[in-house]
């Protein structure tokens, strides 16, 4: 189900999710050598919608607590993410 930014039901909360989503996919898919693929276009999208309108803080906390949940280096996590930033 994609996310529509134009309902008015959205919350905040939904934003989080789906931007959490797509890092825990991410970590699935590169770091914890697990064979079920969880990434897909539509995770993938939904985050880059929610991070335009999450502050920079909580895309940082979110990045921050799941790579120590998932004893993943921080900056290690900010080059899967966003590999053309390196």
């Amino acid at each position: 189900m994609i996310m529509d930014l134009n309902n008015p039901d959205l919350e905040f909360s939904d934003l989080v999710y789906a931007y959490q989503s797509w890092v825990m996919a991410v970590i699935n898919d590169e770091k914890l050598n697990n064979d079920d693929k969880l990434l897909s276009d539509e995770i993938a999208d939904e985050a880059l919608d929610a991070m335009r309108f999450l502050p920079g803080e909580v895309t940082s906390a979110i990045e921050t607590s799941l790579a120590r949940v998932y004893e993943v280096d921080e900056e290690e996590l900010a080059g899967l993410l966003f590999p053309e930033t390196e």
